[in-house]
């Protein structure tokens, strides 16, 4: 496992397993850049450790691009983006707004997919683009139902990942659809498996052992294949 000094763009890094990442690649010796939205106490605790803070909403294509203008003399080793919404999950899909839906959808499924867009050129060769996904994004894993809005937000995320790699056929660098596993977030709940530190080193391991590949790979935090 290489410990060079590589450069990590983690995107929604206030909490949770985006500040996990952020500081498991830190510790790995990677110089680090993440973001935040909004305050991000944890995320102010590891700035001054290193890692370098920048702001962005990637549901605002104007946050984007100014991000994007900020990093314009940068190139990533690793672009990970790991913001999400979990809204309502526990209703049934008829049980939700029309906003709701609306919201998560763009959110979790267009995008990070735009962001990618916006940053693809700041991937270094044999670099990896990766997106938090979920096995509850898997068509063939679903046979019990429930999640229902979040599932489906994450199985569209996974199929405009699967168009995003199409799109650049040509590319030098990987794309992962990555799942965590179940983690004691404020996302998942104190009654998960794993804790962030757990799932974030995990995670870590499969996208060092990748790196070089440029293919296109939906893997848990183990790096076992999940069905689509």
């Amino acid at each position: 496992m290489s410990h060079s000094r590589k450069h990590a763009l983690i995107v929604g890094a206030s909490r949770g397993l985006g500040l996990g990442l952020a500081e498991t690649f830190l510790r790995r010796g990677w110089q680090v850049t993440a973001t935040r939205r909004g305050a991000a106490p944890g995320l102010e605790r590891l700035a001054a450790e290193g890692v370098r803070v920048e702001t962005v909403d990637i549901d605002d294509d104007a946050s984007v691009a100014a991000l994007r203008e900020r990093t314009r003399h940068e190139r990533f080793d690793l672009v990970f983006v790991v913001a999400g919404v979990l809204i309502e999950a526990d209703k049934p899909l008829n049980a939700v707004s029309r906003a709701v839906h609306a919201q998560v959808y763009l959110t979790n499924a267009v995008s990070p997919i735009l962001f990618a867009d916006a940053f693809a050129e700041t991937l270094a060769p044999g670099g990896t683009l990766a997106f938090m996904s979920s096995a509850l994004g898997s068509v063939g894993l679903n046979t019990e139902g429930g999640w229902e809005n979040y599932r489906a937000s994450k199985a569209a995320l996974n199929i405009n990942a699967r168009s995003f790699a199409a799109r650049h056929a040509t590319r030098d660098f990987g794309v992962l659809l990555l799942h965590p596993g179940w983690v004691a977030t404020d996302m998942g709940g104190e009654g998960a498996d794993l804790d962030v530190a757990t799932s974030a080193a995990g995670l870590a391991d499969v996208i060092e052992a990748r790196a070089g590949r440029t293919d296109l790979a939906f893997l848990d935090h183990r790096g076992e294949t999940l069905p689509w």
